[in-house]
């Protein structure tokens, strides 16, 4: 297992410095990251650093909160791709889950989906610390049906991250038809391998370094 093509190597911190974004992609080019994961301000510099590179550019859509219109979601997203963006982690109306609106939740998915098809890859974070187990199902089938390429457990700014419990019922809703991805407080290469174990197929992380140097860190992402 290639472990360091797991990994989208993640700096989402809104203090964020070019230099500490600088820093980010060269580490990603030394371990051969699957992505960087930025802010999308920072999509276009990164871009031009990756661009004879395979390592992909991943931002985030309506993040941290998911509360932004569709309309706002889906010019972020036309955006961040015109910028370089070649994967976008959007964030549900996660309230609008939990009232039931769930049309409107897969009609916010499915207009971003629409607006990346063959630009860009899709992941839909669900925030699983706030919602139920029957939640965090509808969520997944809701992102399914609306045609995107992964579900993903956190922003890593709400309550809580990733459990292996969660990751296994993500898997076990969507099957072999998306990818999913465990994202918030996996620090080490065990945290990561027991993500891969129960199901998830890309992790976000801030620790990728120290995961390949087979260190612990208090990472909270």
């Amino acid at each position: 297992m290639n472990i360091a093509k797991l990994i989208d190597h993640t700096l989402l911190k809104p203090d964020a410095t070019r230099e500490q974004i600088s820093r980010l992609i060269i580490e990603a080019k030394e371990y051969g990251f699957a992505s960087v994961c930025i802010q999308p301000t920072w999509v276009s510099f990164a871009a031009q650093e990756l661009a004879e590179t395979d390592i992909k550019v991943c931002t985030v859509i309506g993040f941290p909160l998911g509360a932004t219109t569709t309309a706002v979601k889906v010019f972020e997203t036309q955006d961040a791709i015109k910028n370089g963006a070649t994967e976008v982690d959007m964030v549900i109306a996660i309230g609008r889950l939990k009232a039931g609106e769930d049309a409107a939740v897969e009609d916010d998915i499915r207009k971003v989906v629409d607006v990346a098809y063959g630009k860009a890859l899709v992941k839909v974070i669900i925030e699983t610390c706030l919602l139920t187990d029957e939640e965090k199902i509808r969520a997944c089938m809701l992102a399914l049906r609306a045609g995107a390429d992964f579900v993903k457990t956190s922003t890593g700014f709400s309550t809580g991250g990733a459990t292996k419990e969660d990751i296994s019922l993500m898997r076990k809703t969507v099957g072999d038809q998306m990818g999913v991805k465990a994202s918030g407080g996996i620090k080490d290469k065990e945290d990561l391998e027991m993500m891969v174990a129960a199901g998830a197929s890309r992790i976000g992380a801030s620790s990728g370094v120290s995961i390949m140097q087979g260190k612990a860190t208090k990472s909270s992402y």
